[in-house]
């Protein structure tokens, strides 16, 4: 694993390596030996400044590690070579301006057994700002980062600190998707983004601390139909999204690639999302989005850092991101915004 610094990291002295991934167990592990490893896992990771959260259920481990690249890159290696587990899968792999779980070495939940964790003074009673978590965790679970940033906002506005809404609200939150995960309401792909969202949010939080006013985003998106597509549903709703979190939208209908080309070359987005039909599979429509794609690359002379499809066809995963040479291929719109942020941060770090 390489997780890229650059100039992100020179940026804020802050900024830390964040990695999600999901495993399956060789054998399901009694709930000593579950205990031992999560033991030995903390003694690690404090050693190397790296915290998160551990969910297994039925066979199944979910988890979340943070910290300095370095020593995430050292707990990662070490993951790798675990026999204890296989089928290890990177779910997300970013750069963030903070912790999530920044008390715990290693938090650990296991349906199979009562969930269990490290007691803090600040569990015994609750906050102030609890009440607002499980309608934060469901509008992050749901996608909706236009309603977290105005939540935040507003509660920003009551006068809260940063550091109280980070510790007191953000980090439950994460702490109520993991509980949500466990009782099944709430699938790998949903817990994942609504992490990235999260971590999103805690840096508008640290931003609203220090300009006043929370993040808008510096990114810029073309929102296009694929050349000749006539269904444009995707489309529209991504524009309201990516509108509601502060993107510069623009908006294209081409009848050719070539057409989506001259739009690229000459407004210099950030990134493209080129939608075929949400309703049809349009399998043969795959050949010419792909051509599609290398036209914009093209076009863009060097400016546009990410490339991102969506349709049905992507959406019952028919066909992959790779299967027509883009970066990023969309299961339905919600966290769009957000994953495509991620991509084009880490992008601009290999610049």
């Amino acid at each position: 694993m390489q997780l890229h610094t650059g100039s992100v990291s020179t940026n804020s002295a802050s900024w830390i390596g964040c990695l999600t991934y999901q495993s399956r167990a060789v054998l399901r592990p009694s709930e000593s030996e579950l205990e031992q490893l999560v033991a030995h896992a903390r003694q690690r990771n404090r050693s190397l400044g790296v915290t998160g959260m551990l969910l297994y259920e039925n066979g199944r481990f979910l988890q979340t590690l943070e910290g300095p690249p370095d020593g995430l890159a050292t707990v990662w290696s070490s993951i790798q070579c675990d026999k204890r587990h296989r089928d290890i899968e990177i779910l997300t792999e970013h750069m963030v301006s903070g912790r999530l779980f920044s008390d715990w070495d290693l938090l650990l939940y296991s349906r199979e057994d009562n969930p269990r964790r490290t007691t803090r003074a600040s569990d015994l009673a609750p906050h102030a700002l609890a009440h607002y978590v499980p309608g934060l965790a469901q509008l992050a679970l749901a996608g909706d980062d236009a309603r977290i940033n105005a939540q935040l906002a507003s509660i920003a506005e009551q006068g809260w600190s940063a550091d109280d809404i980070l510790s007191h609200l953000i980090e439950p939150v994460a702490r109520a998707m993991g509980d949500a995960w466990l009782a099944d309401q709430c699938c790998e792909f949903d817990l994942t983004i609504g992490i990235s969202m999260l971590q999103l949010a805690g840096h508008a939080v640290r931003t609203h601390a220090c300009t006043g006013t929370l993040r808008r985003s510096r990114y810029s998106i073309l929102l296009a139909t694929a050349p000749g597509e006539s269904h444009m549903l995707s489309t529209a709703m991504l524009a309201d999204q990516f509108t509601d979190a502060g993107w510069q939208v623009e908006m294209a209908f081409p009848e050719t690639k070539e057409a989506l080309a001259n739009q690229i070359a000459a407004q210099g987005h950030d990134a493209v999302d080129i939608a075929l039909s949400d309703a049809l599979t349009r399998q043969r429509a795959l050949v010419k989005l792909r051509e599609a794609v290398e036209a914009s690359r093209k076009a863009s002379s060097g400016h546009l850092v990410v490339v991102s499809v969506g349709g049905r066809l992507f959406a019952e995963a028919t066909a992959s991101a790779a299967t027509v040479g883009a970066d990023h291929a969309r299961r339905n719109v919600g966290g769009t915004s957000v994953r495509l942020a991620q991509l084009i941060r880490q992008g601009r770090t290999l610049q």
